[in-house]
């Protein structure tokens, strides 16, 4: 029998005796949203098999001992629903949606997929051509390859350096055996969550995912996960020969499980985040017109992370881009925000965090997330209590911290 356990009214995990793990939202809706979330990504990969993760979440779709390619595909879109699923440096979502009613017609097609899936060799041929071309297509955008870029030098000498597509020769040397052999790897039951967000009770969904995934055995996964070696900082500019110049400015930090990361959320969002009033977007944009684009972001993993600020400019305009940027980091670092406005800059965080949470599959996908890392579900309620605890000193400590060796740069141009 699985174990339940009631976390509150909004979520409950169980767990099957294989060790796998299950977390139910029930919500009355005409929509039911399902999934697994693998703690495999491009970091699991061997050498030199770059792209292998990436391959392996394309072609389980190309078929099963039960299914051929347009049966998978089919079996959820002619009732209306959809199938698809990404991967990432550390993890795998395959996932769909479907009209509510259809759970154990999604529950069954993803044993499937994670169980049964055989890699035939036609369709492995044309899938390699296929993620060459978006290989290509990335390499041919440089405000999206120098997030690739900037990476391989951050994480150099570690399995989070190369890119998540891997490049066109190593894909060349992917076969179905090879793909077979990550699923048998780390596609195992203590490795995975399944997310349910259904008008179904708890104990009927548990009685259909133990149906078609209780006969998965209980063996751990084979994770050689080690952490990158310390940054050599650069500063680099490469010729692309563009129109535009695209810029990162940015340092490795700490890992997801870190205290001090809802400081670091809340700074990355201050600094840079998606609204108009971002410091950085106010003083390069609005103020001065130097950039078409500027955003930062915060990528944590599980034992290290980069913060990053990107903007994208006239070439001519990097130098003084980079010298305001250079000099808002340091008045984080030299000053304390005073209450009354660290006290807006929560409030704007917290409120633009809840209504993100109005997505529904997005927040049925933190849920898995967030058990698959943090072997707990920590919700919106537990993220914003924790972004309205911090005091103004937390936010200037983790800038001091992070940016304490200063920045590395990357321009292409």
């Amino acid at each position: 029998m699985s174990k339940l356990s009631k976390i509150n009214q909004e979520h409950n995990i169980a767990t099957l005796p294989n060790g796998l793990r299950i977390v139910f939202a029930p919500r009355q809706g005409l929509v039911s949203y399902i999934g697994i979330a693998v703690n495999a990504g491009s970091r699991d990969e061997e050498e030199p098999h770059e792209g292998l993760a990436h391959f392996v979440e394309h072609t389980i779709f190309k078929g099963t001992d039960k299914r051929r390619a347009s049966q998978i595909f089919s079996c959820m879109e002619r009732i209306g629903g959809e199938l698809n699923a990404y991967t990432s440096k550390e993890e795998t979502m395959v996932y769909t949606n479907a009209p509510a009613g259809y759970e154990e017609r999604a529950l069954e097609l993803l044993s499937d997929l994670v169980a049964n899936s055989r890699f035939p060799s036609p369709e492995i041929d044309r899938e390699r051509e296929v993620i060459t071309e978006e290989i290509y297509s990335y390499l041919d955008s440089p405000s999206e390859r120098i997030f690739d870029e900037y990476e391989e030098l951050a994480y150099k000498g570690s399995g989070l350096a190369h890119n998540i597509l891997g490049n066109p020769h190593s894909v060349q040397d992917i076969s179905g055996p090879l793909c077979r052999s990550f699923i048998e790897r780390f596609y195992r039951p203590k490795n995975m969550v399944i997310y349910c967000v259904s008008p179904l009770s708890e104990q009927t969904l548990i009685r259909k995912v133990e149906k078609h995934f209780g006969h998965m055995t209980a063996a751990p996964a084979l994770h050689h996960r080690t952490p990158p070696p310390p940054l050599e900082a650069f500063d680099e500019t490469r010729d692309h020969s563009t129109h535009q110049a695209n810029t990162i400015m940015g340092t490795r930090t700490f890992g997801r499980q870190d205290p001090r990361r809802f400081a670091l959320y809340l700074l990355n969002n201050y600094l840079g985040g998606p609204c108009m009033n971002s410091k950085l977007n106010r003083e390069l944009r609005e103020r001065r017109g130097y950039v078409y684009t500027v955003e930062c972001n915060v990528s944590l993993l599980s034992d290290s992370g980069i913060f990053s600020i990107f903007f994208g400019c006239d070439p001519s305009n990097v130098k003084k881009c980079r010298a305001i940027v250079a000099r808002e980091i340091e008045a984080l670092c030299d000053a304390t925000m005073s209450p009354r406005s660290f006290e807006a800059i929560k409030r704007q965080y917290c409120g633009q965090l809840i209504t993100s949470t109005d997505h529904i599959e997005n927040r049925a996908m933190s849920l898995a997330k967030s058990l698959l890392y943090y072997d707990r579900i920590l919700d919106i309620t537990t993220t914003t209590d924790r972004i309205m605890a911090l005091r103004p000193e937390e936010m200037r400590q983790v800038a001091e911290d992070i940016f304490a060796y200063g920045l590395s740069v990357l321009t292409l141009k």
